[in-house]
């Protein structure tokens, strides 16, 4: 498809200006999402979300097999 949005620091190209503004921050290293409970920052939603697990003790990632649990999908696969 088309990707008319690009970068002018890397030339990275997108289709989604949201994305283009998202790439930018891996630039001027920007971080607009901070956690309430320390002073951790992101750059993305959804580190931030994954941070957060760490304050909840949320695990909602189990092994079928033995039962050990993880708050993360890829921890999970490696396990």
């Amino acid at each position: 498809g088309e990707k008319p949005y690009m970068c002018g620091e890397c030339g990275y190209n997108t289709a989604k200006k949201s994305h283009l503004s998202r790439h930018m921050r891996t630039h001027t290293g920007e971080k607009p999402f901070k956690c309430d409970q320390c002073d951790y920052s992101a750059g993305r939603k959804s580190s931030l979300d994954r941070h957060l697990m760490k304050h909840t003790g949320d695990k909602p990632y189990m092994c079928g097999e033995c039962g050990f649990r993880t708050a993360q999908k890829a921890d999970l696969s490696s396990h």
